[in-house]
């Protein structure tokens, strides 16, 4: 990403935070040029632990495209934050009232603008054992079927050895090891121009999950175990979509 296009907001936010990552993290990013280079893109990726939106933020940084996190609105709010996370173009979201009309009105504003929008269908980090990915939300699957734009699966691992949200432990070792892969955009072609009913959106936010766990089976290098017990959820997915 060329520095004289980043602005000043965002050039600062860089400055201060990757010559901390780089002396706390060392890293391994694969197959970065799944990211597509422009246009709107929804990232999607698993939530292990507090520290991994800095390390999913920093892979997508060197992929050449800066990242749109998704954030309480409240924090928007606060003095001095709220004016740093609008310059550096971060989205608030109003969650639980009918404000959140306007929270969906500004992703889709987002990514008309050709941005990178970044969420964590889970919601918060994974209750899961053994921090495997739990049951997504359907807001990325929402966003998609709203706006067309591709969905990217993202899977980390390492940043819970940084902070593991079940000891709330903090390690400050220097070159901790992290990896990130991204994978092609998600098939969500059998749900194109669909209704957006609760069973397709489940059904296209089980596609996603799927692909995000795969993908950190690959970078775990273990057997997968079921994204989540749901009962029937296999005569759910679309035929295509292997559930296991």
């Amino acid at each position: 990403m060329a520095v004289r296009r980043l602005g000043f907001w965002r050039r600062l936010a860089a400055g201060l935070v990757l010559p901390v990552l780089y002396a706390w993290t060392r890293r391994t990013w694969l197959a970065l040029d799944n990211i597509p280079a422009t246009g709107g893109v929804i990232i999607v990726a698993n939530h292990a632990s507090h520290f991994d939106p800095l390390v999913v933020a920093h892979y997508i940084y060197g992929a050449g495209r800066w990242p749109r996190f998704l954030g309480k609105a409240s924090l928007w709010r606060l003095p001095v934050l709220g004016p740093f996370l609008r310059k550096v173009q971060q989205i608030p979201v109003e969650r639980g009232s009918v404000e959140a009309v306007k929270s969906l009105d500004a992703l889709v504003g987002a990514l008309q603008e050709g941005g990178a929008v970044v969420i964590y269908p889970e919601g918060t980090t994974t209750r899961e054992p053994g921090l495997w990915p739990m049951r997504g939300k359907t807001g990325a699957a929402r966003l998609a079927l709203v706006t067309g734009a591709p969905v990217i699966p993202l899977a980390n691992w390492g940043a819970e050895q940084i902070f593991d949200p079940r000891t709330n432990r903090l390690r400050l070792r220097p070159r901790m090891p992290v990896t990130v892969i991204s994978g092609k955009p998600v098939d969500l072609s059998p749900w194109a121009g669909a209704t957006p009913t609760r069973e397709v959106l489940e059904q296209m936010t089980d596609a996603i999950m799927l692909d995000v766990r795969d993908l950190l089976a690959e970078l775990r290098g273990e057997e997968p175990p079921p994204l989540y017990d749901r009962p029937a959820r296999r005569a759910q997915v679309a035929p295509h979509q292997d559930a296991e």
